[in-house]
């Protein structure tokens, strides 16, 4: 199983991103997706999940109404679209996926909002 993020960046506050996560190595279409960040000095935390067949999309209440979670079963990818950045939301963006009991994460991708 490999999970590679992409899209982070440095952006201005009120502006958007899109992440990405390339899945393989797995039936991408039979799992659930996630996505979590974790900012300096705090524990990694749940930002978004979306079922294997895109029926279901749930939010932390932080980014609810800003952050959009979406897949292509096609292309084997997930997508995080973050509008209405905020300082808060600066963090290192990962994906993650759970497989028999084993849960595997990407190298995450770096976000800072900033002025």
């Amino acid at each position: 199983v490999q999970l590679v993020e992409s899209g982070g960046g440095l952006v201005q506050p009120g502006e958007s991103l899109r992440l990405s996560c390339a899945a393989s190595g797995f039936t991408f279409s039979s799992y659930g997706m996630n996505w979590y960040r974790q900012a300096p000095g705090k524990e990694r935390e749940w930002v978004a999940g979306i079922s294997n067949t895109e029926s279901s999309a749930n939010y932390a209440d932080t980014v609810k109404g800003r952050f959009t979670i979406s897949r292509d079963n096609a292309e084997n990818t997930v997508y995080l679209q973050m509008n209405s950045l905020k300082p808060e939301d600066t963090a290192v963006y990962y994906c993650k996926t759970r497989r028999r009991s084993i849960d595997y994460w990407g190298q995450g991708t770096q976000v800072t909002v900033s002025s």
